[in-house]
């Protein structure tokens, strides 16, 4: 088809779902068809939720009134991006290719005094502007980010902007009015209704092909009072206030002014990097993860030496001396008859284990394709929608090694062992996340999952990995029992008294320490993207840390079983799986430190938002950790006690 005004945008292969967007927004679309990629006139702005560091609830952009888009539609969203609350749709902002606006009305919004539903919009406004609600545009599936200096003269690419800014009535500039020495007045909140935004694109006609891509999109808000909404000026204009007392009526003009930019240095497969580089903290980032993985894995080589050579000097005194000489002995070796004695509490162990097993599967899955780059953030949604597939078609693992060590234990009850598997753990998280959806739908928050999408979880759940996990108890138990190296002895034997530092309590403990120290570093960055909404994308570092996590825990786990061993102490099975279980209980007193130290959330919606989702975080840590550790011993146990000679 012939494009209008001979100029366009090259949009391939990656950018489907922008054009399908683009078409259904806009029917009187032009386009044109070369090779494999289509060629687009208009550009169509996209819009996403607004959130704030300073509150845990998102908002739909159509909830703040702003302007409006005629055709307004929503581009179908994944599961990923429903769980995160993002709710992207389209609106007013359309610009044609290398067609420079300057200074174009939007919309205006008018506020008169003594209308309650035009008091109500306002208050809301403000309430935005006050807790520093961030706009989240969107051109060609890239964040339009707002660039701007910070400390050493570096500069700092935003992925979203202020909606305004607020001086309070002591004269504080709050946010974003310390940006301009204007924004003075007490009490008086200053909105941001004007954006120059500007669009930068690489030409093809280097590279022997016609049009352009889009490589960047960057904007500066700004906030100009116009006088006349029908003929905007945005030159030397006094900024747009909004009194703190409503009054008087209020009218808000929204202008833009659109720029293009020709930079062929920046390639269409790099243009994310400007975004990610420029994110805080980057350099402080590689160091402290270099640091960490150095010194963790320092310990780790120093643990698995010392357990080497003191094991090896056991086995052979064990296998050398004489049984009438070893009975007077104390050490690991006389405890044999004792030491695979099924533990108390074997049906709820064999559970958690099973449960274990499917997240340890679906993160080292999750995390092993995000490092391919399947992941990014420029695919939004798919890391949540990935790790919620993988979790629900790996019900069968899960019951299968829940069934099998629940056999194991001797355990009878097989029908009891596969619904608490299938259904214990998940209920719990869904019985808390549900929770947290009915504060989100009080508030009206953006979050707030949809009846439906709650619908198609539970579908997911019972309709796929209940019977998934029904099949893998159905094998686990027609397995064999696993068979235990040595015999246990009918009557238990006496355990002697313990030292403090071999005494259950104190052992866990100690155990969850070097775990949490090589992930701590991580953990802020995590929290940061989740809590601050920063972007995360060192995934190969985070797998990396993922290793060393599984090292680390299951070299602690087997030192702490070693020296109880030693103690003649052989209840080892729960023992095993709390120690390095107990690096959970690090990572919430982490994220009550984080909490309190590094957010400015306020309100208690917000506060027990992330205290509720926390603790999901904190139960999916604990199996997963705890489940590292109790195979490590679990395997350690066995191997000594095979090699040795007991008669």
């Amino acid at each position: 088809m012939d494009l209008k005004h001979g100029h366009s945008v090259k949009f391939c292969p990656a950018s489907y779902s922008t054009l399908a967007a683009m078409i259904l927004a806009d029917s009187s679309l032009h386009l044109g068809l070369v090779g494999q990629c289509f060629f687009l006139q208009l550009i169509q702005l996209f819009v996403n939720r607004l959130d704030s560091v300073e509150s845990v609830l998102p908002y739909e952009y159509d909830v703040f009134d702003f302007c409006k888009d005629a055709k307004e539609m929503r581009p179908s969203e994944n599961l990923g991006q429903v769980l995160f609350g993002e709710r992207i749709e389209s609106s007013p902002y359309k610009f044609n290719f290398k067609q420079d606006v300057k200074c174009k009305a939007v919309c205006t919004k008018v506020y008169k005094k003594g209308i309650k539903e035009d008091a109500t919009q306002l208050d809301f406004l403000k309430m935005g502007m006050q807790l520093n609600y961030q706009h989240h545009w969107i051109i060609d599936n890239m964040p339009v980010t707002w660039c701007y200096d910070v400390e050493d003269g570096q500069k700092y690419c935003n992925p979203g902007f202020p909606i305004g800014c607020l001086v309070t009535s002591d004269g504080r500039a709050k946010d974003a009015c310390v940006i301009n020495s204007e924004f003075n007045k007490k009490n008086t909140f200053y909105v941001f209704n004007h954006v120059d935004i500007k669009i930068t694109y690489h030409s093809g006609e280097s590279e022997g092909w016609r049009g352009a891509r889009l490589v960047a999109a960057t904007l500066e808000p700004k906030s100009i009072k116009q006088a006349d909404g029908n003929n905007p000026s945005c030159e030397g204009a006094n900024p747009m206030e909004v009194p703190g007392e409503f009054e008087n009526d209020v009218s808000i003009v929204y202008t833009y002014s659109v720029t293009f930019e020709e930079n062929n240095s920046i390639k269409w497969a790099s243009r994310w990097d400007y975004i990610l580089v420029s994110m805080p903290h980057t350099n402080i980032q590689w160091f402290s993860i270099m640091n960490s993985l150095v010194i963790v894995l320092f310990l780790s080589g120093m643990v698995a030496m010392i357990m080497l050579r003191t094991l090896h000097k056991d086995i052979a005194r064990y296998n050398q001396v004489d049984q009438e000489d070893a009975q007077e002995e104390s050490g690991w070796k006389q405890v044999h008859g004792d030491v695979f004695r099924p533990p108390r509490k074997g049906m709820l162990l064999s559970v958690f284990l099973g449960q274990g097993t499917q997240i340890f599967i679906m993160t080292f899955i999750t995390l092993f394709l995000a490092c391919l780059g399947f992941l990014s953030p420029a695919n939004r949604g798919a890391l949540m929608t990935c790790a919620v597939v993988l979790w629900v078609l790996l019900g069968t693992p899960a019951g299968y090694v829940s069934a099998r060590l629940y056999k194991t234990f001797g355990g009878e009850k097989w029908k009891t062992n596969v619904l608490l598997t299938a259904l214990l753990c998940p209920g719990i998280v869904f019985a808390d996340f549900f929770l947290m959806n009915l504060i989100l739908w009080v508030e009206g928050s953006s979050a707030a999952i949809p009846f439906g999408t709650l619908v198609a979880i539970l579908a997911l759940w019972f309709g796929i990995s209940v019977p998934l996990t029904f099949i893998g108890a159905y094998f686990g138990f027609k397995k064999p029992a696993i068979e235990q190296p040595v015999r246990t002895n009918q009557i238990p034997r006496q355990i002697p008294e313990q030292s403090f530092f071999t005494k259950p309590i104190p052992g866990i403990v100690m155990g969850g320490i070097l775990p949490f120290g090589c992930i701590f570093i991580q953990l802020f960055f995590i929290l940061n993207s989740i809590w601050s909404h920063q972007m995360y994308y060192m995934f190969g570092f985070l797998f990396l840390v993922f290793i060393i996590l599984l090292i680390t825990c299951s070299e602690a786990t087997i030192l702490l079983c070693y020296f109880h061993l030693c103690a003649e102490d052989y209840h080892w099975w729960w023992r095993s799986f709390l120690t390095s279980g107990f690096t959970a209980v690090y990572l919430f007193i982490y994220a009550v430190h984080y909490f309190f130290s590094k957010l400015q959330i306020i309100g208690a919606a917000s506060t027990f938002l992330y205290f509720g989702y926390t603790m999901i975080m904190v139960l999916i840590f604990f199996l997963f950790t705890g489940t590292i550790g109790f195979f490590a011993c679990f395997w350690f146990v066995n191997k000594i006690y095979s090699v040795v000679k007991v008669d």
